[in-house]
C-alpha cells in the first residue's frame, strides 16, 4: 500500500505545481484594467435596442451590470473601494442619478483613473451636459444638407454619414473604416488649446448645429469642422473618456444598417458604426494603446550590479523594457522616439534609446563632468498611448584626492612654469653671489 500512496502524493504534488504555474502565468498576462463595467440606462429598452454593442463588450470578457440611472441603491464605491472599473452612461435624459451618485461622484470616478463612455442626444439633461461639458443649444442637432445619408433625403438632413475620422491606428485600429459612420444627434465644441481632448469623428465643413424644426434667426454658433461628433479624452492619470453626441450611434439599427452618402454612387451593405464603436471602446477600456515599463536598470559599463553612486566621467549603461497590452497579452512595444534624460535642474544628457524589437530599450553615455544629485528620467507621450513617466535618482560625486592621475596632461604648462621659475632663481642667485 505504501507504493500506491507514494504515487498518489506525487501526482497531487505535480497537480499543485501545475496549478501554481498556471496561476502565475495568468497573473503575468493580467491586463492593465479590470473587467467590471456599470451600464446606466434611463430606459431598460436600451438594453435591447443596443444589444449588439453590449454583446461585443461581453464577448471580450467584460462583466456588465445594467442599472437604471435613477436606481435609489446606486453606488460607485463601498467601504472606500470602487465597485466598478468602467462606466457606460447611456442615460441622456436623466435629470439626476439615484443613490449616492451625482455629477461630482462621476468626475471623482474618472479622477481615480477609471474610464467612461458617455452618449447623449438632443434630449440631454443639464446633468449629462455638465459631465460632457459644452454640447450646444438644448434643442440643437447637427444638420448637414450635403453630407447626409440618402435614406434621409426627404427629411431634415440630421442623419449624417460622417467619414472625417482621426488618423490613428491606436484609437481606430489598424484596419481602415471604409464605410461612413451614421450619426444623428448633437455636436459639441472642443477647446483647441486642450491637448488632452481629441476629435475622433468630426462634422464636415457644410454642417451646422441648429434646431431643425425652427427657422434660423441668427448664424449658428457651431459650424463646419469645428463641430465634434465624437471626442475622446485621456487624462493625465491615463483615465480615458469617450463622449458621443449620438446614442443612436451605438444602436443595433445603425450598426446593421446599410449606408450611402448623398452625392456618392457607392452603397455599403453595412455602415462603419459597428467597426467604429468596437475599436473606440477597445481603446477607451485599455484593450489597446496601454504601455507599461518594467525592469529599469543602470550600471557601469562592464558591470551588472546597480551602484549607489556614480563618479564624474564614468561610462554607464541604461535599459528599460516597454510592453503594450494587445487585449489578450503584453507584446513588445517598438518605437524609435523613446528618450532618456540625465537630469539635474535641466537635462545634461538627452539620448534616444535604441531597441532590439523585443521590448528592450537601452543606451550608454558618459556621466557629465558635474557632480550633484541626478535623475534618470523618461517622459514619453504619444498620441493614443498611455503616458510613461518614471525616474530614478542617483548621486554623482567628484574624483577623490587619490583618484586623479599622477601627472595631468593639461597641467604640463604649469609644471614647466614652476620648474623654469626655480631654475631662473638658481641662476639669478649664482650670478648675484659670484659675479664681480
Amino acid at each position: 500500500m505504501a507504493a500506491p500512496r507514494h504515487h498518489l502524493l506525487l501526482l497531487l504534488f505535480l497537480a499543485a505545481a501545475l496549478a501554481l504555474a498556471a496561476a502565475e502565468g495568468a497573473a503575468a498576462e493580467e491586463g492593465p484594467r479590470g473587467r467590471r463595467l456599470l451600464v446606466l440606462l434611463d430606459d431598460l429598452a436600451v438594453r435591447s435596442s443596443h444589444s449588439a454593442f453590449f454583446g461585443s463588450l461581453q464577448a471580450r470578457g467584460f462583466d456588465l451590470d445594467f442599472r437604471l440611472a435613477d436606481d435609489p441603491k446606486l453606488s460607485l464605491h463601498r467601504y472606500g473601494q470602487y465597485l466598478y472599473d468602467g462606466l457606460v452612461l447611456f442615460a441622456p435624459s436623466t435629470p439626476r442619478f439615484g443613490g449616492s451618485v451625482d455629477q461630482s461622484a462621476v468626475l471623482e470616478f474618472i479622477d481615480a483613473g477609471h474610464d467612461m463612455i458617455l452618449a447623449a442626444d438632443s434630449s440631454a439633461s443639464d446633468l449629462i451636459r455638465g459631465i460632457a461639458t459644452e454640447c450646444g443649444d438644448p434643442e440643437a442637432m447637427v444638420v448637414d444638407h450635403i453630407n447626409y445619408a440618402v435614406t434621409d433625403v426627404d427629411g431634415d438632413h440630421t442623419l449624417i454619414a460622417g467619414d472625417d475620422l482621426i488618423q490613428s491606428d491606436v484609437i481606430l485600429g489598424s484596419k481602415k473604416i471604409e464605410a461612413p459612420v451614421l450619426f444623428r444627434g448633437i455636436g459639441h465644441a472642443v477647446n483647441p488649446s486642450n491637448s488632452l481632448v481629441l476629435k475622433v469623428l468630426s462634422a464636415s465643413p457644410s454642417a451646422y448645429s441648429a434646431n431643425p424644426k425652427t427657422k434660423l434667426s441668427s448664424p449658428p454658433s457651431l459650424t463646419g469642422s469645428a463641430i465634434s461628433l465624437v471626442s475622446v479624452m485621456q487624462a493625465r492619470n491615463n483615465a480615458r473618456v469617450l463622449v458621443s453626441g449620438s446614442l443612436d450611434l451605438f444602436s443595433n439599427r445603425f450598426l446593421k444598417s446599410g449606408v450611402q452618402k448623398a452625392g456618392s454612387k457607392t452603397r455599403y451593405e453595412r455602415a462603419g458604426n459597428e467597426q467604429f464603436v468596437t475599436e473606440t471602446s477597445k481603446w477607451v477600456f485599455h484593450e489597446r494603446g496601454h504601455l507599461k515599463a518594467v525592469n529599469v536598470k543602470h550600471h557601469k559599463v562592464g558591470e551588472t550590479n546597480e551602484p549607489g553612486m556614480y563618479r564624474i566621467n564614468d561610462d554607464l549603461e541604461y535599459s528599460v523594457e516597454i510592453y503594450e497590452w494587445s487585449g489578450t497579452s503584453w507584446k513588445p512595444y517598438v518605437a524609435d522616439d523613446v528618450q532618456l534624460q540625465f537630469f539635474m535642474m535641466s537635462p545634461y544628457v538627452l539620448k534616444t534609446l535604441s531597441n532590439d524589437n523585443k521590448g528592450l530599450y537601452s543606451t550608454s553615455f558618459k556621466v557629465p563632468d558635474v557632480y550633484g544629485v541626478f535623475q534618470f528620467k523618461v517622459e514619453y507621450q504619444r498620441l493614443g498611448y498611455t503616458g510613461l513617466s518614471f525616474t530614478k535618482q542617483i548621486p554623482v560625486r567628484p574624483y577623490r584626492h587619490n583618484e586623479y592621475e599622477r601627472f595631468i596632461t593639461s597641467a604640463y604648462p604649469y609644471y614647466t612654469a614652476s620648474f623654469s621659475t626655480m631654475g631662473a632663481f638658481f641662476i639669478f642667485s649664482f650670478v648675484y653671489l659670484y659675479h664681480k
